[in-house]
């Protein structure tokens, strides 16, 4: 087994293929089949086609919240917060963005007229994010006030077409900061479509956070430190892939944070949790058997979990393929279909 580092995972990506919009149809992206010999230019609708009768597609049924909150400090400097999770206590851990960083105690006016005590950093003293304790119901302010967290390369603000389409149609469990973004492409056609093909339907919980987005800054992939994200796997679903394997269908996983709940269940026996799951090539799956996933950054955690299921060279081949077929990259852009590597 080789030993791969960051700079494996690079590419080149002409910036004119990340995409800023949605397709006009949730189904109307474009699937890249690599699950044969060649690769094969499909459309989203053809995926019925893919499956099998007792087949089980695992969704993640995470529901996005508008984290993004613009407010100012006492000084009148400008600030932006990104919610990263709403505590059991109702106080808040956040990415904060502003020029000089307030200390501990004050108090941040936000857009919408409520306020923002700053209690620290979180999780420990020199934490990451920021503690803070906001003046209402986090969830009602960030519904009444936020905006949409969009993707860092997603360059226009957010609006009301970013408000639907940046969001499941099945979405029910407010939590995240980043939709799974696989699961975009579906909506009710297709979901009957895939019912009518005999294959059954399931959910997972991952809250997705902003660490998705980030690169992988070390060189060793050793020297990586995994963000951590909160998952579920309901008894329901425990159930669901039971009678799968006994029936002799596969486990289909709707995106990576699937194939991360699914595999840190399986790895930790926890049907519910907190997971730094680092999913790279020579990791041993134990669920997973077909992936549909988006097109990933360079260099990033996601692309190295698509390379350790699918095997890195085909990987890397789609990914120049989809590139010279002029693939829409990325959240909204098209995706792939895969079956685990032997």
């Amino acid at each position: 087994m080789r030993t791969f580092t960051t700079s494996d995972f690079d590419f080149a990506l002409p910036p004119e293929l990340i995409a800023q919009h949605p397709a006009p149809e949730r189904s109307g992206s474009r699937l890249l089949d690599g699950s044969g010999a060649a690769p094969v230019d499909r459309r989203f609708t053809d995926l019925p086609a893919l499956l099998r009768e007792g087949d089980l597609l695992v969704f993640n049924d995470t529901q996005v919240v508008k984290a993004r909150l613009f407010g100012e400090k006492p000084s009148g400097g400008k600030l932006e917060l990104l919610i990263e999770r709403v505590l059991p206590d109702g106080t808040v851990a956040a990415h904060m963005k502003v020029s000089k960083k307030p200390r501990a105690g004050t108090v941040l006016r936000m857009a919408g007229g409520f306020e923002a005590e700053l209690l620290g950093r979180w999780p420990e003293p020199q934490g990451p994010l920021f503690h803070l304790r906001l003046s209402s119901d986090a969830y009602a302010l960030m519904a009444a006030h936020g905006h949409v967290p969009l993707p860092p390369y997603v360059t226009h603000a957010d609006t009301a077409e970013d408000e639907s389409r940046y969001q499941t149609v099945f979405a029910k469990n407010p939590g995240a900061v980043a939709a799974p973004t696989a699961a975009l492409h579906f909506d009710d056609a297709l979901l009957a479509a895939i019912d009518a093909r005999g294959a059954r339907r399931a959910c997972v919980t991952l809250h997705v956070g902003a660490g998705t987005f980030q690169p992988v800054k070390t060189e060793s992939l050793a020297d990586h430190v995994m963000h951590r994200e909160r998952y579920h796997v309901p008894p329901e679903t425990v159930q669901a892939i039971a009678d799968c394997r006994a029936r002799g269908g596969r486990v289909v996983a709707v995106g990576t944070t699937s194939v991360r709940t699914l595999e840190s269940w399986a790895a930790s026996g926890e049907p519910s949790g907190e997971t730094g799951i680092f999913i790279t090539p020579g990791f041993d799956l134990k669920v997973v058997d077909a992936l549909i996933t988006n097109f990933h950054l360079p260099r990033s955690t996601l692309m190295m979990l698509v390379s350790a299921f699918a095997g890195y060279e085909r990987v890397m081949a789609l990914y120049a393929h989809a590139v010279q077929q002029r693939y829409r990259f990325f959240s909204y852009g098209d995706a792939m279909w895969l079956l685990r590597s032997a």
